[in-house]
């Protein structure tokens, strides 16, 4: 089960710069102009082994007062529909306001749990200016500065908390999730629809027709997994309509849950931005995933179209490019199973498991080929691998003398070598060195 945590506030109380700091990245655009978060950011972080996705709900706003508490109210009501969490940030600076007042009582009159987080405390004065915040009835409150880092380890702890442990399903019992995910009308629900032989998901040329994310069992040509179609990811988190910012979390929460992702672009378009971050929300949530360009039927093709399009795919999403990549038409049914056979061979080498002999042969072979650099004299041994069970992705456990010497040249040496013998094609995979 995954976990999502909603970042909510008034303009210009540090929202993006807190998110960007609990996803340790630089995804959201930070300034001290109001309203300048016009998109709905999405990131990953993990806290004392546990992962949650983080959002950042700020939206443009703009005009009179009026408008920006009926933004805010908006925000807040989507953010308690869908999050398991809501951090309330406020400012120390400016104090306790009407608007901060407002937010307070939506929050306390929905039932989702809330914390509210007091932000730009970075002294002992503003530390205890922050007890201001009580007097809008708050039980506790946390103080954090989202500049330089200060108290987000202890608010972090709290919030890790209200996550359930993780619940190990028996794999015999495990059926294959399966997504198809992709920006708005590249054909998800038409190629579904190919696939079943049924027209059960609406298609129409309009984008966003999809608003749900709709899981099936499929069992046909042999397989038995379940399939799902998700409302398109938009760059712009411009939906006028409440329902779309819910499509787009139950998208992220599909990706979360799912064990392959068949991520989808559209040949008339090429790869475009939007393609590119959907990608790496794949990767970086550790999913396997297969690239099918869809509408191929469209495209004027010569001998050379095909390896063209894949170059530009490979660069796009460079350093990634061990994935397979299916060119197809879900009107003319043209390879529409095989990405069903790419989208299993995926998942059989997520769920494969390498014998420790093979995978001390392979070291031993690498080894004679390439020995790790030494570092200020020092001579790095490595001596034994091994995978690691129970992980979500393969992983792998390399032991040695010296851990701390081992650059990432020499580590993508090894996984790729890896890659190379075992075929983890369309999966990420983890190595982890160990002092032996």
């Amino acid at each position: 089960m995954s976990n999502i945590i909603a970042i909510v506030g008034r303009p210009n109380v540090g929202k993006s710069t807190f998110f960007n700091r609990l996803t340790e990245s630089r995804m959201a655009i930070v300034d001290d102009e109001p309203g300048v978060t016009r998109d709905r950011n999405y990131g990953k972080s993990v806290w004392n082994g546990k992962e949650f996705s983080v959002i950042d709900t700020g939206g443009y706003v703009s005009g009179s007062e009026d408008v920006f508490e009926g933004e805010i109210r908006r925000q807040v009501n989507l953010a308690i529909g869908e999050a398991d969490l809501i951090l309330f940030l406020v400012d120390v600076e400016m104090g306790v306001t009407d608007l901060d007042q407002e937010v307070n009582n939506l929050l306390r009159k929905s039932k989702k749990p809330y914390m509210t987080v007091v932000n730009k405390v970075d002294n002992h004065k503003r530390a205890l200016d922050a007890n201001e915040f009580f007097n809008m009835g708050v039980e506790e409150i946390y103080c954090v500065s989202s500049i330089n880092g200060l108290g987000t380890g202890d608010l972090l702890d709290e919030v890790v908390k209200h996550f359930p442990e993780p619940v190990e399903e028996p794999e015999e019992s495990h059926i294959p999730v399966i997504a198809i995910v992709g920006r708005p009308n590249v054909g998800k629900s038409s190629t579904i629809n190919t696939l079943i032989g049924e027209e059960r998901h609406i298609v129409t040329e309009v984008a966003g027709t999809t608003r749900d994310s709709v899981a099936q069992r499929y069992t046909k040509f042999g397989y038995d997994f379940i399939l799902i179609d998700t409302a398109g990811l938009r760059k712009k988190a411009k939906e006028k309509e409440d329902v779309e910012f819910y499509s787009v979390m139950r998208s992220v929460r599909t990706i979360e849950n799912a064990d392959v992702c068949i991520m989808m672009l559209d040949a008339t378009r090429g790869v475009e931005a939007q393609d590119v971050s959907i990608f790496h929300l794949i990767h970086r949530n550790k999913k396997g995933v297969v690239v099918v360009v869809n509408k191929w039927d469209l495209v004027e093709k010569d001998n050379k179209t095909m390896k063209e399009f894949e170059a530009q795919i490979y660069e796009k999403f460079a350093p990634i490019t061990d994935v397979p990549i299916v060119f197809s038409s879900a009107v003319t049914k043209q390879r529409v199973l095989k990405i069903l056979e790419e989208a299993m061979r995926v998942y059989n080498n997520k769920t494969k498991h390498v014998p420790t002999s093979k995978l001390n042969e392979l070291l031993q072979d690498a080894l004679e080929g390439f020995s790790p650099p030494a570092y200020k004299g020092k001579y790095i041994k490595i001596k034994y691998v091994t995978q690691l069970p129970r992980y979500q992705t393969p992983c792998f456990a390399f032991f040695c003398n010296l851990p701390q010497y081992i650059k990432e040249p020499y580590k993508r040496y090894l996984e790729n070598k890896i890659r190379a013998t075992f075929d983890f094609t369309g999966v990420p995979i983890q190595l982890f060195f160990r002092q032996k």
